[in-house]
């Protein structure tokens, strides 16, 4: 039996995976939390077999950072992160030891299914890169992953000399990146840019 812990905020994704999980006669709920923190805690005096993870989680407890802690302190334990957050920094991470596969909450019930069970298998699955998602003209996919960097340093309070120096470039090179990033987009402004890249989550500084 594959004792299954879903962490997850939205009432609607906990009862949409829950649902999946009860379907399966091999599978047994060991529970449902909102907190990432509180999955830790369940892992460290239960035993879990897999954990349904959300990264963006109450009180925005980072679904990364338990799933890192739990995969340390307990290798056996697969993680399955599950999100709607494209941001690349979020698959990176996934990857870089967090989790042992992710899903994208956009795709559909037979292939959340096929993660997890190719997961159990012992398998990494991961998609080779973000989805992408429309900034007014262009796509996400058009902004170089380096101009992607500079925005997020920006957006997390770094001024264009700090970012400069953080990058190893001129001051006026980060300023001519991000014209050509409002430029291309059709937006009028830098907070367009801005605005954009956070309410697409392509870029998430709230996670702690």
């Amino acid at each position: 039996m594959v004792r299954v812990l879903i962490v997850e905020d939205q009432k609607i994704m906990q009862k949409y995976f829950e649902y999946i999980i009860l379907q399966n006669s091999e599978f047994k709920l060991a529970g449902t939390v909102s907190d990432a923190r509180e999955a830790v805690k369940i892992c460290n005096y239960s035993v879990i077999d897999l954990v349904l993870m959300d990264v963006q989680t109450f009180h925005n407890h980072d679904g990364l950072t338990a799933g890192k802690t739990i995969k340390e302190e307990h290798p056996g334990t697969k993680i399955v992160i599950v999100t709607s957050l494209i941001d690349p920094k979020v698959l990176e991470r996934a990857k870089a030891g967090c989790a042992d596969s992710l899903w994208y909450k956009d795709h559909g019930e037979e292939e959340i299914s096929d993660v997890i069970n190719r997961t159990l298998k012992g398998e990494r699955v991961f998609p080779d890169m973000t989805p992408d998602v429309e900034m007014n003209w262009i796509t996400s996919g058009e902004i170089s992953p380096r101009q992607l960097e500079m925005l997020r340093l920006y957006i997390c309070g770094m001024s264009y000399s700090e970012i400069a120096k953080k990058m190893n470039c001129s001051t006026s090179g980060v300023r001519w990146n991000f014209q050509e990033m409002i430029t291309r987009a059709g937006y009028s402004c830098k907070e367009d840019l801005i605005a954009a890249a956070l309410e697409s989550k392509l870029i998430v500084t709230t996670l702690k």
